[in-house]
């Protein structure tokens, strides 16, 4: 079992930043793989960005790019996600996951373990 806690979200006007973070516990955090994903009310998840699993090798959707960055830091088991430049549409629950492959990291299926999810709110 690997348990994830996601912090660092709250309400931030558009433009500002946010740093979100993922502790990870229970089995060795360099064999997974993270990716952060959001919902918002009425939607699907969506996949934002992953790191692999020795934070060599990252990947973004495109309306991220540029303005998100994730990163992970293997002595406190943990990944973050770096926010900026941010708008109101990207209000939503935030949650990240642990996938066992490098591979497939876009899609929900691919991940073993779930954060419960911090909300991000982006005001106007």
């Amino acid at each position: 079992q690997v348990q994830l806690v996601e912090s660092g979200g709250g309400l931030v006007q558009a433009g500002g930043s946010l740093r979100l973070s993922c502790a990870a516990s229970g089995r060795t955090f360099s064999n997974y793989a993270m990716g952060w994903f959001r919902q918002a009310p009425g939607k699907e998840r969506e996949f934002l960005v992953a790191i692999s699993r020795s934070g060599t090798s990252t990947q973004y959707t495109d309306s991220v790019k540029g303005r998100f960055t994730i990163s992970r830091d293997h002595s406190k088991n943990t990944v973050y996600l770096r926010m900026n430049s941010l708008k109101p549409e990207d209000t939503a629950v935030y949650y990240c996951a642990a996938s066992p492959s490098n591979l497939r990291l876009e899609f929900t299926r691919s991940y073993d373990y779930w954060g419960q999810g911090t909300q991000v709110t982006v005001s106007s």
